[in-house]
């Protein structure tokens, strides 16, 4: 070489020079950019075009607003809508009303739970009230199990489960009207 470092060298050279932390900070923002861009090749849709769906994690939530708790194993052989929210995310309050609408024009031949994420919960009871939400809501941190059993991106999330609870579709960010449509009739005919 003609003495001059190759920009790889020079590279090394400062990485030696972080402290520990630093270099900790720098390897977690890595793998949170390799985890987003994962996730960005996912499609949105559905779990591929041969995959076979991934089983939906069974849960048991506090359900919101009354005593009582809101269990997917209790709509065991039916096919259910499962879709992630809060009060205060912007996507969740333009989708949050769709579900509620769709969940009514249904007249109960599609089941839907929602779960409210990280939410206080006079905020997700007046916003489900100014919603329409009729349909049954649990609430977890955004640190448990089933916030993490799913994967979540971010909110909203919605996860469309067939009669056996496998996950055959999935949107993340908020659901249309025509992808709740087509994952209705995807996981129940019935529902068209």
């Amino acid at each position: 070489m003609t003495g001059q470092d190759s920009p790889t060298q020079r590279g090394v050279q400062r990485l030696r020079g972080l402290g520990r932390g630093q270099l900790f900070a720098i390897a977690a923002a890595m793998v949170g950019v390799v985890v987003i861009l994962a996730l960005s090749v996912i499609p949105a849709g559905g779990t591929g075009r041969h995959a076979q769906p991934a089983p939906a994690k069974n849960f048991t939530l506090v359900a919101l607003g009354h005593p009582g708790q809101v269990s997917l194993r209790s709509l065991a052989g039916q096919p259910v809508i499962v879709n992630f929210f809060a009060s205060w995310c912007g996507p969740c309050q333009r989708e949050t009303p769709l579900l509620a609408s769709f969940y009514r024009s249904t007249h109960g031949r599609v089941a839907l739970i929602g779960i409210d994420v990280n939410d206080r919960a006079s905020s997700a009871l007046a916003f489900m009230r100014k919603s329409g939400v009729t349909y049954p809501v649990g609430t977890e941190p955004a640190s448990e199990s089933t916030v993490i059993a799913y994967g979540l991106p971010g909110l909203p999330a919605t996860f469309f489960l067939d009669a056996r609870h496998r996950i055959v579709k999935r949107v993340y960010g908020a659901v249309t009207r025509a992808e709740l449509t087509s994952g209705a009739a995807l996981i129940n005919p019935r529902a068209k």
